[in-house]
């Protein structure tokens, strides 16, 4: 029988894990009324998914700021800088490392909770891909 103790360590706040499922879930509801919005299905008709879709994109919007302020007063906008240290090792690491069950060649920490390609992408999908959604709607 082993005496080591198992410590739980939480490296994402309890903020960002609702902010987490919270994105989720209205991201989900945003494509159930977007469907319906354009004639996929009828589940709430035309109008009050109109109506539903744009108060849940405005929600979104609106704790979306709350959430950038949130990283600017926490200094969790740190979290977020791309880097290219270690890129290429994380890159090979899921094109074939994964598969051979090689460890991560970036381990998470509090102050590093993302490897460099997550760092990438955030910085993609925040600075290309919500603008261009939030514009065309």
């Amino acid at each position: 029988m082993s005496d080591k103790k198992t410590i739980k360590i939480y490296l994402y706040t309890r903020f960002e894990r609702m902010w987490h499922w919270f994105q989720a879930c209205i991201i989900i509801f945003l494509i159930i009324t977007g469907l319906e919005v354009h004639g996929t299905y009828s589940l709430f008709g035309f109008q009050k998914a109109v109506q539903l879709h744009n108060i849940a994109g405005l929600t979104w919007l609106g704790m979306f700021a709350f959430f950038i302020f949130w990283l600017i007063i926490t200094n969790e906008w740190k979290q977020y800088i791309p880097t290219s240290k270690k890129l290429f090792a994380v890159i090979m690491y899921y094109v074939r490392g994964i598969f051979k069950g090689d460890p991560h060649p970036v381990q998470k920490s509090k102050g590093a909770k993302h490897n460099p390609l997550q760092r990438l992408a955030y910085l993609g999908i925040s600075a290309l891909l919500l603008p261009a959604q939030m514009t065309t709607g």
